[in-house]
């Protein structure tokens, strides 16, 4: 277990303050609990959090947008993440009372900001927990063939979200990614493996259904809407940077983040291309989305067992993270806010229930699971992991001008992570509610909370 630094176990502690004061023994051992996050601990963390559901969104991306542009766009998309990712690394660093990505809107634009960034980084995470709530009925659903009600499924999925977000330290849950991480690769794994069998059953083997399922290019009549929704898919997976201040927070050696940064980044990259290009090579433009249902009705039923861990405990790491903001920001100057008392509890729990009950509502109101990681990517990654960064290296981490010959060189990477990251926005914004609106009018897809 990481050790807590003598420095700071003496945080927040007043010089004019008896030390047996109640307050101030919770404000100490909340402390001492919640800042003892290392840097390998929190590598496991954010990989439960990053790679989740975004690598099942990847092979029906590559069967959209073809084997060559799948390749680049998930390479080149994970590069400027990390990029972007290390920009807000920094400022935390810079900064330390910015204990959240939403408090840097305060930095940026004052009073303004603030209210824009707690919006859009609370309503990130409710909707990734929302995206978590949908997968977790489709596998359930997939697991059980049955004929019940589809909204049971969502309700049992939401119930158990929320069961694995009641603990508030991000340390307590460290043990449950080792876990999470098996859970991901081997179902990634099965599914590779159980496609790859049934392509080369098919008729002439692997190499014939090379030639006929996956093609170089993209597919045939893809329209622009549909090209947007696809990259959007690859965007979804590197929407890490929205938690890596909270994680931070709770390290006693911030420093090190840019140890996770490297790690995550890496096995990210590695993962995505690796599951986007073998899975929609075996398959070809018949995968699905999510793509364990492409391993066929048996091992999709086994592959989604094994994908559970992954499904629930990821997306309760989110629920934490919005909870614990709002929770320290509404108890900020309290012992209250870190959960080791009775009003901490129940004012917790209360609030881990009402951020499930959100995330519920969007996944019943967004049955499609393409199309809510399109809308989320457009929304709200494409900001606070993509075109935000860049603007905080210009207005809090520039020293002089930008063209200085030591500015330069981030100036013009920060350029471009700034170009990519309104493109996504406004492309993907436009494409995710176009393709919504016409798959809801085609009627290919249930409507928002009916049983179907």
């Amino acid at each position: 277990m990481d050790k807590l630094p003598n420095a700071m176990a003496t945080e927040a502690l007043p010089k004019d303050q008896d030390l047996a004061d109640p307050e101030l023994q919770g404000i100490l051992e909340g402390n001492a609990r919640f800042r003892r996050l290392g840097w390998k601990r929190l590598t496991v963390i954010s990989i439960v959090e990053a790679i989740a559901l975004g690598s099942l969104g990847l092979p029906s991306a590559f069967a959209a947008l073809g084997m060559v542009a799948g390749v680049i766009l998930t390479i080149g998309l994970g590069f400027v993440a990390i990029y972007a990712g290390y920009s807000i690394g920094e400022v935390k660093l810079r900064y330390p009372q910015v204990g959240h990505y939403a408090d840097v809107g305060q930095l940026l634009l004052g009073n303004v900001g603030s209210k824009i960034f707690v919006g859009s980084f609370v309503a990130l995470l409710i909707f990734v927990i929302g995206s978590h709530c949908l997968t977790g009925a489709i596998a359930f659903e997939t697991i059980t063939q049955s004929s019940s009600c589809s909204i049971i499924f969502s309700v049992a999925s939401a119930a158990i979200l929320m069961l694995l977000a009641i603990p508030p330290s991000f340390a307590e849950i460290a043990i449950l990614g080792y876990i999470d991480f098996a859970s991901i690769l081997v179902a990634i794994g099965v599914t590779m493996i159980a496609t790859g069998i049934q392509s080369s059953n098919g008729s002439g083997g692997f190499a014939a259904a090379d030639v006929l399922a996956w093609s170089a290019w993209p597919k045939p009549g893809l329209t622009f809407s549909a090209a947007i929704v696809a990259t959007n898919n690859i965007v979804f997976a590197y929407s890490f940077a929205g938690c890596l201040p909270s994680f931070m927070e709770d390290m006693h050696t911030p420093e090190d983040y840019v140890k996770t940064l490297w790690w995550l980044g890496g096995i990210q990259i590695v993962i995505y291309t690796l599951t986007g290009s073998i899975i929609y090579a075996f398959v070809g433009q018949g995968v699905q989305s999510p793509a364990l249902l492409s391993a066929g009705p048996i091992v999709s039923r086994v592959v989604f067992g094994i994908a559970l861990p992954v499904i629930f405990i990821s997306g309760s790491i989110n629920t934490t993270v919005v909870c614990r903001y709002i929770h320290g920001k509404v108890y900020r100057d309290s012992a209250v806010r870190f959960v080791n008392t009775s009003k901490g509890w129940s004012t917790w729990l209360g609030l881990v229930f009402c951020v499930t009950i959100l995330a519920w509502i969007i996944a019943e109101a967004i049955p499609i699971f393409s199309e809510l990681l399109s809308i989320i990517s457009a929304l709200f990654v494409s900001g606070l992991s993509f075109y935000i960064p860049p603007i905080m290296w210009y207005m809090l981490l520039k020293e002089g001008a930008w063209y200085e010959k030591h500015n330069l060189k981030p100036a013009i990477l920060n350029g471009v992570v700034f170009l990519v990251g309104m493109i996504i926005f406004g492309c993907g914004t436009y494409s995710s509610v176009a393709e919504l609106i016409d798959k809801f009018r085609s009627g290919s897809v249930s409507k928002p909370f009916t049983c179907s």
